[in-house]
């Protein structure tokens, strides 16, 4: 078999077409990936000091947003976080913001304070909340928990957030 060079029909690498398809799934599984997979075994240290789990969160349906307050999106989204907590938490809905490991908890107590976030906020100060939830490195990205403690949903990057409450709305009229 005779191929040009600069044919695009020429083969590639095995090692290359590995490589591409090996990228290409973990791209898909970090963005869908989690969905179906019980929540891992958390403890979430709050901003007073107290604790809360994830067992303690089960039969609520939980959004769980790893964020940092030097993350302009993180940011940008804590209105519309903010309002979905407001709009949902009289009917068994919990949010649990955890600042990431690099953030100073004094810009994350400060941020707080000032943003009057009225949801639970936690400060993941060794990273191992972050590494329990998939290795989350990459903010915000924000896991939908049922009353099961299943993840729903994952979302890197902002959610849509009419999708998001309707969502919301449907897992808290499950038994």
């Amino acid at each position: 078999m005779n191929m040009h060079l600069n044919s695009p029909w020429r083969l590639q690498p095995l090692g290359r077409r590995l490589w591409k398809g090996a990228a290409a799934l973990g791209l898909s599984m970090l963005l869908w990936g989690c969905a179906g997979e019980r929540a891992p075994e958390s403890s979430f240290v709050l901003l007073d000091g107290t604790t809360v789990t994830s067992k303690q969160l089960q039969g609520k349906v939980s959004l769980v947003n790893f964020w940092a307050t030097s993350c302009t999106s993180c940011v940008a989204e804590m209105p519309e976080l903010i309002t979905t907590y407001q709009k949902f938490k009289d009917r068994g809905y919990e949010t649990v913001a955890v600042a990431m490991s690099y953030d100073p908890p004094s810009y994350v107590v400060n941020f707080a304070q000032t943003r009057q976030l009225p949801f639970k906020v936690a400060i993941d100060n060794t990273g191992v909340v972050a590494r329990d939830w998939g290795d989350v490195k990459l903010t915000p990205t924000t896991f939908l928990v049922n009353k099961r403690g299943v993840i729903v949903k994952r979302f890197v990057g902002t959610p849509d957030f009419a999708e998001l409450h309707q969502l919301i709305d449907k897992l808290l009229r499950e038994i």
